[in-house]
């Protein structure tokens, strides 16, 4: 038989008496044979006498005011940090927070990228025309015209 010390939730349940009777009387002739498991025996068994017989102290009858009380004044790790800043903080803490805030802001800002300027629309220049030229214009206009007209008739018939 192997050795089961290998597997000691096994053995922990033979010394406790879990295990049952075939169970337990295939593991005892290991447990008398191998000196490891009847010392782990040996030493299980002893632990839960002595468990047995220990007695836990009667609670007080004011024990839970104490508890209670001491649950009230014990700091946690955060105050006992904080408590020698606080004063730091309040004095300097606003100056900082503001400047970092700033700092963000600025820094959002510049990372920005820039607006493109969009071009004005140019006014409509004034030229000084000759009025040979005024003549020439309004018969090219005139022309133009009848070009069209004659062009809107002409996909009229087709």
């Amino acid at each position: 038989m192997n050795c089961p010390i290998e597997k000691s939730a096994e053995l922990l349940a033979f010394s406790t008496g879990r295990l049952t009777p075939p169970e337990a009387a295939k593991l005892e002739p290991h447990v008398e044979s191998c000196p490891v498991c009847r010392k782990f025996v040996e030493n299980q068994r002893a632990v839960w006498r002595a468990l047995d017989v220990w007695e836990a102290p009667p609670v007080t009858a004011d024990f839970d005011r104490r508890l209670f009380q001491c649950i009230e004044q014990s700091e946690s790790w955060h105050d006992r940090w904080i408590r020698p800043l606080r004063l730091l903080l309040v004095r300097q803490g606003l100056p900082i927070a503001a400047t970092a805030c700033l700092i963000v802001v600025a820094g959002l800002v510049s990372q920005r990228p820039a607006e493109v300027a969009v071009p004005r629309p140019t006014q409509a220049a004034v030229e000084t025309l000759q009025p040979d030229q005024v003549d020439h214009v309004l018969d090219d206009l005139q022309m133009l015209g009848e070009f069209t007209s004659t062009a809107r008739s002409d996909a009229g018939e087709l």
